[in-house]
């Protein structure tokens, strides 16, 4: 018999759920498409104990949030206004990894707070969550000129960054926000019809794929696609296989 979780991680996800249609309408879905099946992958080997409590992983990450905060390993530091290092809570059960700061994010030093972070509260809010509830960051923590993408020596100079928040937060899910998050996490250049709608993991922690929100003002009928992946996020998040 499966094992129960020792609790419910988001109380009302089961009723959010069973009122999806009116949840998804809060980011703009008007009708739910059905889920496709998904592709088990195989968990990897688990890192290690995770650290007790916040304060534990504040500790830890302390000293690499300044190490990032002075970074000058790639160019992205010279016209950088501030260093987006992450938001969210240190206990968060749910990861979200983006691609890298926009305009407004260096402007302000946090991360997903321009148009697309104001859709990726209202996908949460259609989860039934809070950004207080969850932890987000970006693979590359400087915002790249004109919004190009991330170039492989700019992520592979962030990565030790990124590497250390999932692995001191060690949620319960990862969720990765467009293909450069994906690429980098699993060492890949399937394309995102191939890396949507199946399970993969990350150190054995469980890892979604889905559209970032910025390619959603782009393509907005892609937000049912979006809605079919949270619905598995929570699913995951309850301990359902």
């Amino acid at each position: 018999m499966k094992q129960k979780p020792e609790k419910d991680l988001f109380p009302e996800t089961a009723r959010a759920m069973a009122a999806g249609l009116r949840q998804a309408a809060a980011f703009g879905l008007k009708k739910l498409p059905k889920r496709t099946a998904s592709t088990p992958a195989p968990a990897a080997a688990s890192t290690g104990p995770q650290p007790a409590d916040s304060s534990e992983k504040e500790q830890r990450l302390a000293p690499i949030r300044e190490a990032a905060l002075a970074c000058t390993k790639c160019r992205l530091c010279k016209e950088r206004t501030h260093v987006v290092f992450g938001d969210g809570s240190l206990d968060a059960q749910l990861l979200f990894v983006g691609e890298g700061p926009g305009r407004d994010e260096d402007a302000q030093g946090i991360p997903f707070v321009g148009a697309a972070g104001k859709l990726l509260n209202k996908i949460l809010d259609a989860m039934k969550l809070r950004r207080e509830d969850i932890y987000i960051c970006n693979v590359v923590k400087c915002r790249p000129p004109q919004n190009r993408l991330p170039e492989p020596d700019e992520i592979q100079a962030c990565w030790g960054y990124l590497k250390a928040q999932m692995e001191t937060i060690r949620p319960k899910v990862i969720c990765c926000l467009g293909k450069t998050a994906a690429a980098t996490l699993l060492q890949t250049k399937a394309p995102m019809s191939k890396l949507r709608g199946s399970d993969w993991a990350w150190e054995g922690i469980p890892l979604i794929v889905t559209y970032h929100p910025a390619y959603l003002l782009r393509n907005p009928l892609a937000k049912g696609d979006v809605w079919i992946d949270m619905q598995r996020a929570m699913a995951l998040l309850r301990g359902e296989s």
